[in-house]
């Protein structure tokens, strides 16, 4: 067998499995109501739970940055590509996450992968949720340090992993919210632990971030100081989802950040986020503080449809209060049929399977955004029963 052939059957083998992944070309402003493969459509699929990807206040700032900054940053961070404009963003940032000094990345997968990289190496430990991103796995993996995971939420299971660890260094790493499940992880808990063992808590905020705790995340949803433990707490924020543009920053002590700073290969090597990127995230960062009803219109809108689910055959909801809302259905056959037949009646639900999920939990994750309607929802949910009656 060929390498290229070799390559043809493992994706037929993914296809006869309902697994093989395909991509769908959006052809209209990133929204809620949508134009996907030449269809309107009303979009339950996105990250956007603010709403503001498509601002006419962000794209204007980010015009005005491009006018004034160029188009590309040119260098790293290290080099000539630390701009005024990230400067003054990562202020911003630290003061609005409640941290003393924060640092920007390109992405939030390179910002997990600079902190586990930049604070871990062979002989320390990192423990993960199971449940945890990939971006925190592959971090803790690229680290060299010991990588032990526990079962999702079991916090008697990580304590006799940092109780039995002789390690130099220890790290938690932790989603804020599961991406997939849609809970909060118990800081308090956690931290705890963190104290009690003399750990770092990572928290990977991505899907908490401009959303819980008046858009402060996570910490602030559990009204955690992070004056009060910046010796133990490094915070990451995504700026791609929520705040509607694109990036993510970490948050902690500054002795932690100047760190990243020398040592984070994932910033020291890469070339900086375009100026007019930051010009465009301040203009977000004031929206998220000066306009609260965004936040308060999606907590309806999570109780909407959680309220017009009730009674359905075809799957079970998973106990989330936030904008994550997943289905779960079992069989990634059954998802993608009812995402199919949602689709027919021009709502796009995603259908999230293996290895996305573990193995006999796929499903269907719903997104809500605080530019949904509640009409749209009462859309969704009659959508769901519907379909409920063909699948269930």
């Amino acid at each position: 067998m060929t390498r290229l052939s070799d390559l043809a059957a493992r994706l037929a083998g993914l296809e006869a499995e309902s697994l093989r992944r395909t991509r769908r070309q959006l052809q209209s402003p990133q929204g809620v109501s949508v134009v996907i493969d030449g269809r309107a459509c009303v979009s339950f699929c996105s990250n956007d739970y603010l709403g503001l990807a498509a601002h006419p206040a962000l794209a204007a700032a980010a015009a005005e940055g491009a006018l004034r900054h160029g188009t590309g940053a040119g260098a790293s961070h290290l080099l000539t590509g630390h701009a005024d404009a990230h400067e003054s963003l990562e202020r911003d940032l630290a003061r609005f996450s409640g941290f003393p000094s924060a640092l920007l990345f390109s992405t939030g997968y390179m910002a997990n992968l600079g902190v586990a990289t930049a604070l871990l190496g062979r002989g320390d430990a990192v423990f993960g949720d199971r449940l945890n991103h990939a971006c925190l796995n592959d971090g803790a993996l690229l680290s060299r340090a010991t990588f032990h995971r526990h079962p999702h939420g079991d916090l008697a299971a990580l304590e006799r992993q940092l109780a039995a660890s002789d390690a130099r260094v220890r790290m938690i790493m932790v989603d804020g919210v599961f991406s997939m499940d849609g809970d909060i992880a118990p800081l308090p808990a956690l931290l705890e632990l963190a104290v009690r063992h003399d750990a770092w808590l990572l928290v990977d905020d991505a899907h908490g971030f401009g959303v819980l705790g008046d858009g402060r995340g996570c910490l602030a949803h559990f009204g955690i100081d992070p004056a009060t433990v910046l010796d133990h707490v490094i915070y990451m924020g995504t700026l791609g989802k929520a705040a509607g543009v694109f990036g993510a920053f970490v948050a902690a002590a500054p002795a932690v950040i100047d760190t990243l700073v020398q040592s984070a290969r994932t910033y020291v090597f890469t070339t900086a986020l375009p100026p007019m990127v930051a010009c465009a995230l301040q203009a977000s960062l004031r929206l998220i503080e000066q306009e609260p009803q965004r936040r308060e219109h999606l907590a309806a809108l999570v109780r909407r449809w959680r309220d017009g689910v009730q009674g359905l055959r075809s799957g079970t909801p998973l106990p989330s209060s936030t904008a994550i809302q997943p289905w779960v259905v079992g069989g990634s056959g059954q998802a993608m049929a009812l995402s199919a037949a949602l689709a027919e009646r021009g709502l796009l639900v995603p259908a999230i399977r293996p290895p996305t999920v573990p193995a006999g939990s796929a499903r269907l994750r719903v997104s809500l955004s605080a530019a949904h309607t509640l009409q749209q929802v009462d859309r969704l949910c009659e959508a769901m029963h519907a379909v409920d009656a063909r699948h269930g």
